[in-house]
């Protein structure tokens, strides 16, 4: 068990230091300075074999052939980002108009085929509302006053007939009265 253990921990580090090594060897950094180490000096120069030169010049062209590619696929997609954020300002300058026509639809009222805004529709149908109690107000006040006048009236006419009706008892029982002193006067003379 301990054998087993102890072989498990050997080829877990194994395998950790074997990736650090493949990392370090796949960087252009690590490559040049691989073969700066590896290669000779002569007086103030290095020397450097053929192979090394090629397998350098051929990961170099690769890392450059790759870096082109990423970026002429990220030149790609940030031209194609550019065109949906034009097509977004257009879509964001429709909406912004629509925005405002709902708004200004919102904010009227169709009246008879105009638009009136909705301040100016409260402001003449309060006005009509507030002209329209006014008059009423006016008509009761002529109506009520007018009734206080045909009911003095009334009681007058009632005053005056009742007046009258007493003339004319009172001038019918004098008239009567003279009328007995008439008659009686006449009789008097008749007899005497």
């Amino acid at each position: 068990m301990k054998s087993l253990l102890i072989t498990l921990l050997i080829f877990t580090a194994t395998i950790s230091f074997s990736q650090e090594t493949v990392e370090e060897t796949n960087s252009i950094e690590n490559q040049f300075d691989k073969i700066y180490r590896v290669s000779t000096t002569y007086q103030s120069y290095k020397v450097i074999s053929k192979d090394s030169y090629q397998s350098l010049k051929s990961n170099v062209l690769d890392s450059l052939k790759s870096s082109k590619m990423i970026i002429s696929k990220k030149d790609i997609l940030l031209n194609a980002e550019k065109e949906n954020i034009e097509k977004n300002k257009v879509l964001l300058s429709k909406t912004k108009l629509d925005l405002e026509a709902s708004l200004i639809k919102e904010n009227s009222i169709s009246v008879a085929g105009l638009q009136l805004s909705k301040v100016t529709y409260n402001l003449i149908l309060w006005s009509i509302v507030i002209i329209l109690l006014l008059a009423l107000s006016y008509f009761i006040f002529k109506f009520t006053r007018s009734n206080v006048l045909t009911r003095e009236a009334k009681d007058n006419l009632a005053e005056i007939e009742e007046e009258f009706e007493k003339h004319r008892k009172n001038t019918l029982d004098k008239e009567q009265k003279l009328r007995r002193q008439l008659q009686d006067e006449i009789n008097k003379q008749r007899n005497s």
